[in-house]
């Protein structure tokens, strides 16, 4: 065992550290896909109180040792490849439910609880946190509040950051610090809660978060509209012009109508979940629009619904030993449905693609010998030639060597750099893993 594991053992206790080599393959291979292969990671810790975390990273503050923080690695694999680490630190055992007040729709959760997990607590007093993200039933509440995957649902609900209300993190000199609470304020100075949503592993460690909660929807429907491209634009701008109130609008790309066995075209998918009438007359409204514009139409229900939306979120999951191509990109919700159409038009390797219709954010994937670095430049530069970006979150790691991971071209990179200069002014958490000139 290397020095910093047995250090760090004295802090975790033997059973809290694990060496890289008595890693198990799947957790080797994830965290492989996630350091830059100079660096040379000699072991893993699992701290499992706050206070353990926080004399971790005071140790490794001390000793200037660069530290990649993560959950339970789903998405290791998205992101930069982080730089010169040397230790791992998981808040893995960090899951335990720390306060649910049902009556105010609040819930407090160390950030190593599994959503799955903390869903099952909730749902016993008829609540939900409304968050569908990858990996759901692997997933923790700090891999997903550090990637801000908050899946479909953000149509009715908002992002992650519209979740949190409250966060307990320890920075990268060991210090431990809260913002927010069980009611929203407004503050002065950073609004930390916004600030470490989607901030990778890079400005602290996320030991406790407190999230808003909801009721449980009494009923839920889906109406699936398949067709011709212009037909799909109509429906989507009818429905969010309307007065529906639809959880999610999904736009999908035709290889992925095809691989869900949807029918032919493009696909819009509309989820309706409220009290029973009202979704029985929602849904039959959508169904009239998509009769009215000549799109093939069906509405599902009960176990035949659960199992769409259950299908769609895991094709995004990619196997562990398989790195696919995965991006991130943001279009003007107006052009999201013909750069769905052109986009199988320009790269015919397209696999899957999905669009959030309010807000045109969205996701790609390509086979990982598919689609070459250039190809991906030209795509970034038509996503930012529409106002939108590209970003690539899973790539073999040669590809991601060869380009911009981030690809950011908006003018708040000093003002990014300043932040993490004073979050981690030595640059030891997840160095290179968001921005490279962070």
């Amino acid at each position: 065992m290397s020095a910093i594991a047995q250090t760090l053992s004295g802090i975790v206790g033997s059973e809290g550290v694990q060496v890289w080599n008595a890693l198990d393959e799947l957790t080797r291979t994830r965290l492989g896909r996630a350091i830059a292969p100079t660096s040379q990671m000699e072991c893993v810790a699992y701290p499992q109180s706050e206070a353990q975390l926080a004399d971790v990273m005071t140790w490794l503050h001390r000793h200037r040792g660069r530290s990649l923080p993560f959950g339970s690695g789903t998405k290791l694999g998205w992101g930069g490849l982080a730089s010169e680490i040397q230790v791992g630190v998981s808040t893995a055992r960090l899951n335990r439910l720390i306060d649910h007040a049902d009556g105010d729709l609040t819930v407090t959760a160390e950030a190593g609880m599994r959503l799955v997990d903390l869903q099952a607590v909730l749902s016993q007093k008829g609540q939900f946190l409304a968050i569908d993200p990858t990996y759901d039933d692997q997933a923790t509440l700090g891999g997903i509040v550090a990637t801000a995957d908050a899946g479909t649902l953000r149509q009715r609900y908002g992002g992650v950051r519209d979740m949190l209300i409250g966060v307990t993190f320890v920075r990268a000199d060991g210090k431990i610090t809260k913002a927010g609470g069980r009611v929203v304020k407004n503050v002065a100075g950073y609004d930390l809660m916004k600030l470490l949503t989607g901030s990778w592993g890079t400005l602290g460690v996320l030991s406790q978060l407190t999230f808003r909660v909801y009721p449980l929807p009494e009923a839920s429907g889906t109406v699936v509209l398949t067709g011709k491209a212009e037909a799909i634009a109509q429906a989507t701008q009818t429905i969010l012009s309307s007065a529906l109130t639809p959880t999610a609008v999904e736009l999908l790309a035709a290889t992925t109508v095809q691989t869900l066995e949807l029918g032919d075209g493009l696909g819009l998918i509309c989820r309706f979940q409220s009290l029973a009438v009202g979704v029985q007359q929602q849904v039959a409204q959508m169904l009239a629009v998509g009769q009215t514009l000549g799109l093939g139409v069906d509405s599902l229900g009960g176990e035949p619904e659960t199992l769409l939306w259950k299908r769609l979120r895991e094709m995004w999951e990619a196997p562990a030993r398989q790195p696919l191509i995965t991006c991130k990109i943001g279009v003007l919700p107006a052009q999201a449905v013909m750069f769905l159409d052109q986009l199988h038009q320009i790269i015919p390797q397209l696999e899957l693609g999905q669009i959030h219709a309010g807000s045109g954010l969205g996701m790609l994937r390509f086979g990982s010998e598919a689609i070459t670095a250039d190809q991906l430049r030209q795509l970034r530069q038509r996503c930012q030639a529409q106002g939108g970006f590209l970003s690539i979150l899973e790539a073999p790691t040669p590809l991601k060597q060869l380009l911009d991971v981030w690809g950011y071209s908006g003018n708040a990179l000093a003002l990014m750099k300043g932040i993490k200069q004073q979050f981690d002014p030595q640059n030891l958490l997840s160095p290179d893993r968001f921005l490279q000139d962070l």
